[in-house]
């Protein structure tokens, strides 16, 4: 066993005691009471979305998401507790899953570059950009080749902008609730950006009011959020990754975000689905699909190690499915990709908008 595994296993198996007393105590505190009405109009039509369970770290837990057949603000219902939310972040972003995520976010330099061309159009020389949610601060990173006269600043509540910092992939890292810290920021930054962070947030509004405090009068704020209107969240059900339950909290139509945004002070300058889209709705729902079949990997939360014969089936499954991968993997970037806004298969949307 090589010096990773070993540092791994012992890793997991000091965690495990913390995690077993967490879930001794049962899972019912992390999870609020069940709302009747949309959390966005207000409205007390809703309808069952979805039921799921974590697909990715395979915690404990099932999860609803309930639409609103008013406006078609599509939620968690019940929504995660501050604890419940401690206990399905920890050891995702940071943690144990900081190796694995930091290569993920890493490797996507293409796509982050994608994002900061979206503003050239716009304001081709920011000088001040505030990235929330930044994570360990990759797209910064991949930003200063597009725009290497701007100042890219990170916030985020855990500690993986920290280490942006230490990195320098940040000039500045502020760590924290982006409303709490709002109005330190108030009218500084030319450009705010949202990258698939809203939807993680307890209450979006509250951040776009933050978002439109810390933005100068003329500066612009781009918000990219998962599309619950993509034909794929229909046709792949719990499989379509960007559920991702129970991380996210909300998906917003994009005619709702686009009336929310010009209540609160602001123009849309431009509105992107093709762009935006990530090409990986496929593959993500045959490895899902497979990694929940097989039997379980390692983790602190599961009462003891898996056996020998278990990691042998879970290694064996997956050998049988790669054929079904390399499939997804050839359909999403070269099949459908092309074709994904036009047959309304696009996962995401960008919106641009203008601070009046």
């Amino acid at each position: 066993m090589t010096d990773d595994k070993n540092e791994k296993k012992a890793r997991i198996a000091a965690l495990r005691p913390a995690y077993q007393d967490d879930l001794g105590a049962g899972t019912e505190r992390f999870f609020a009471a069940r709302r009747t009405d949309c959390p966005w109009c207000g409205a007390e039509r809703l309808t069952t979305r979805l039921r799921t369970t974590d697909l990715l770290q395979h915690k404990p837990g099932r999860f609803t998401l309930d639409r609103c057949a008013d406006c078609g603000h599509t939620f968690q219902n019940p929504r995660l507790t501050e604890q419940g939310l401690e206990f399905y972040y920890r050891d995702f972003y940071d943690g144990l899953g900081e190796q694995r995520m930091s290569g993920t976010f890493g490797g996507r330099g293409a796509m982050y570059r994608g994002r900061a061309e979206a503003m050239l159009p716009h304001d081709p020389t920011p000088k001040t950009w505030l990235d929330v949610g930044t994570g360990h601060g990759h797209f910064c990173a991949a930003a200063r080749a597009v725009l290497p006269g701007t100042s890219f600043d990170g916030l985020d509540f855990t500690d993986g902008v920290e280490l942006a910092a230490r990195e320098g992939r940040v000039d500045h890292a502020y760590r924290g609730a982006f409303p709490a810290l709002a109005p330190e920021l108030g009218a500084r930054y030319d450009v705010v950006s949202m990258f698939h962070y809203l939807e993680h947030s307890t209450d979006p509004d509250r951040e776009l009011r933050a978002a439109h405090e810390a933005v100068r009068p003329g500066g612009h704020l781009l918000i990219e959020v998962p599309d619950p209107q993509s034909r794929y969240a229909r046709l792949l059900g719990r499989w379509w990754l960007p559920w991702l339950q129970p991380q996210h909290l909300h998906f917003m139509p994009v005619a709702n975000l686009r009336r929310r945004l010009t209540e609160l002070g602001f123009t849309v300058v431009a509105e992107q689905h093709a762009e935006p889209h990530d090409p990986v709705d496929l593959l993500a729902a045959v490895w899902l699909a497979l990694d929940h079949t097989a039997p379980r990997e390692d983790v602190p939360w599961l009462p003891e190690p898996p056996g020998v014969l278990s990691r042998a089936l879970r290694s064996t499954l997956f050998l049988a499915g790669v054929p079904a991968l390399v499939t997804a993997t050839l359909l999403d970037r070269f099949a459908l990709r092309p074709l994904s806004h036009r047959l309304g298969l696009a996962n995401a949307y960008r919106l641009v908008v203008r601070r009046d």
